[in-house]
């Protein structure tokens, strides 16, 4: 993995990866490539686009908040669809003091990451084997996160839906996108409203080899309506456009 242009990105962005954060890095890396024949779990598996498409976008997500992880806050993140670990795992090994939940249905995505998670040696994180739509519905997950990170999940609104019932008042939703933000926003400006979301300004970043991704930020209000989310597949069915 050519790690020197990872550093040197991931500064970019405001982050700083030690010799052990990348050594980490490389070992989640070749997990994902051991995984991967077993379970699909990305398209993307040359390294050096690892780096990039998983690993940098992956960390772009702590942009709206860095001032917090800097400070050492010990934040509650939730990954809604980890899928292969990304954002979540990234994230947490950049920034070690994050309490980390990795949401993944699918359950042989999910004994991934438990795998996972325990060959790296990561503490403070779970992996909950279940549908978004129910695990928003328990006690300890509703209304309980800082930060809740969704990639490759489905449009917007869909993404609203899912993860804003997660987050605490005075939370932020960080959904990775690409294309025009703005339009994205205008789509979903009814589903904002529904799951008591206020839009903040789309970051756009500028990073090579991820032209074009952005960032949607919306922070929580007020507690998640009862109604949502609604029953499994529903939010995809009939989503709040």
């Amino acid at each position: 993995m050519a790690n020197g242009s990872l550093v040197e990105n991931a500064a970019r962005l405001g982050i700083e990866l030690t010799d052990a954060q990348l050594a980490k890095l490389d070992q989640l890396g070749a997990a994902l490539r051991e995984g991967n024949r077993r379970v699909n779990l990305t398209r993307i598996t040359d390294p050096d686009q690892v780096e990039t498409r998983h690993f940098l976008d992956s960390l772009s997500a702590a942009v709206p908040l860095l001032d917090r992880v800097h400070a050492g806050e010990a934040i509650r993140l939730v990954d809604v669809g980890s899928g292969g670990g990304f954002p979540g795992l990234p994230l947490k090994i950049a920034f070690p003091r994050l309490h980390v939940t990795l949401v993944e249905s699918v359950n042989k995505k999910a004994d991934f990451l438990r795998e996972t998670v325990a060959q790296l040696g990561l503490a403070d994180v779970e992996v909950v084997p279940e549908r978004a739509e129910i695990a928003a519905r328990v006690e300890r997950h509703r209304d309980a996160y800082d930060w809740a990170t969704a990639r490759a999940l489905g449009t917007l609104p869909v993404v609203v839906e899912l993860v804003a019932p997660f987050l605490a008042p005075g939370g932020l939703l960080v959904a990775q996108r690409s294309g025009n933000l703005d339009a994205d926003l205008v789509h979903a400006a009814p589903a904002f409203k529904a799951l008591r979301l206020w839009a903040r300004t789309p970051i756009y970043l500028d990073l090579p080899g991820l032209e074009g991704h952005g960032l949607v930020v919306g922070e929580k209000y007020a507690p998640s309506p009862e109604a949502y989310p609604r029953r499994p597949g529903m939010p995809r069915k009939r989503p709040l456009a």
